[in-house]
């Protein structure tokens, strides 16, 4: 049985705090495009610890298997729950969702017109670092993408008197056109805990052949396949900022033989013309595709060793039962696991869409 540990650190200076934290009933995971989440259970007897060792707001959490690095972020809540504390982190990317631009287009770096917005993310880290107590030495990758962020006539700008949220510009970034794709991890530098945002361009992870999901092998259990005619529409209306006839719109369409069925997009502080069109193909896209997979519950197995996957990867799902004959590709995009607990045994789910859901640049 794998062998897990719960540490915390102070998240200014990398002091470890609690070596060895009792945590129980944990899960965790990461996410494509978000922070990775977190939560646990602490006994009142070990109520000390607070907030000592668990400050929510200043402690980072890490969490190691067999010694490897699995997650890592910051603690935000710890509050009595019936007979226990529950504890509640997010990962490394969670920290600009509690910072503003106080200083506009992140303290000079901008406006930007044609910009790689690979480059806008790590100037987005590197403007929430600079600032005094902010630097949580979190570390972004050296990616470069063709996507273009903001234009001649409509540039891309953060304006101070808005106050607007890091992690909405990130978000931003995201949204693109052919943007980049972001997760995190945790590494080790000089003994204490160091957060990475990983960067993929045109796509974050790859197809994997060497891996694979099927009934009655690593699958433990599964959702049905869904098929929903709701959600589906071959045309998508993107509306933006403004009101009346000066509001923004977008409309992206396609005929494929079927019945016309449509879908308005709110995006009502969106005010740039290509980000809302963008906004629009990408939704249209992914409301073409019908059956999907939401989520396995997975073990470890030879077949697809836990750690052997990354967030972004195309995996062949394999799905026969009396509900389901699913054969194809599937994008993980996310994971959590929940560590063994007295009888009950490693559990990891994944949440999966149809790759054919996803469009890359090139």
């Amino acid at each position: 049985m794998p062998a897990y540990r719960y540490r915390s650190w102070h998240a200014l200076t990398g002091d470890l705090l609690a070596a060895d934290l009792p945590l129980s009933q944990v899960d965790f995971g990461l996410a494509l495009n978000a922070a990775g989440s977190f939560s646990g259970r602490l006994e009142p007897r070990f109520a000390h610890l607070l907030p000592t060792q668990l400050d929510p707001g200043n402690t980072v959490i890490t969490v190691e298997r067999d010694g490897t690095a699995l997650w890592g972020g910051l603690l935000w809540s710890a509050e009595p729950e019936g007979s226990v504390y529950a504890l509640e982190a997010s990962g490394w990317g969670s920290y600009l969702h509690s910072r503003h631009d106080l200083h506009g287009n992140l303290g000079g770096r901008g406006p930007y017109v044609h910009a790689d917005p690979c480059t806008v993310v790590r100037d987005v880290w590197a403007y929430a670092q600079s600032q005094p107590d902010g630097d949580l030495g979190v570390r972004v990758d050296a990616t470069t993408s063709k996507a273009k962020a903001g234009t001649i006539t409509e540039p891309y700008r953060t304006d101070w008197w808005d106050a607007p949220l890091l992690g909405d510009v990130i978000e931003d970034m995201t949204k693109l056109e052919g943007g980049p794709e972001w997760t995190e991890t945790t590494d080790w530098s000089n003994g204490r805990p160091t957060g990475r945002i990983r960067l993929g361009w045109p796509r974050m992870g790859t197809r994997r052949t060497d891996l694979s999901f099927t009934s009655g092998i690593n699958i433990a259990t599964t959702t049905p396949v869904t098929l929903d005619g709701d959600a589906y529409a071959q045309v998508v209306i993107a509306l933006g900022a403004g009101e009346g006839r000066g509001r923004r719109r977008a409309i992206d369409a396609v005929r494929n033989g079927r019945l016309r069925l449509e879908h308005v997009l709110e995006v009502p502080g969106e005010k740039g013309n290509d980000r809302l069109a963008a906004r629009a193909r990408t939704e249209r896209q992914a409301r073409q595709v019908l059956g999907d997979v939401a989520e396995v519950e997975v073990i470890d197995h030879p077949a697809a060793r836990i750690g052997s996957w990354q967030v972004g990867d195309d995996v062949r799902v394999s799905l026969h039962d009396q509900w389901s004959d699913f054969d194809g590709w599937c994008r993980i995009t996310g994971w959590s696991l929940r560590p063994p607990q007295g009888k009950d045994r490693e559990r990891i789910t994944l949440s999966l869409a149809r790759a054919d859901r996803y469009h890359y640049g090139s």
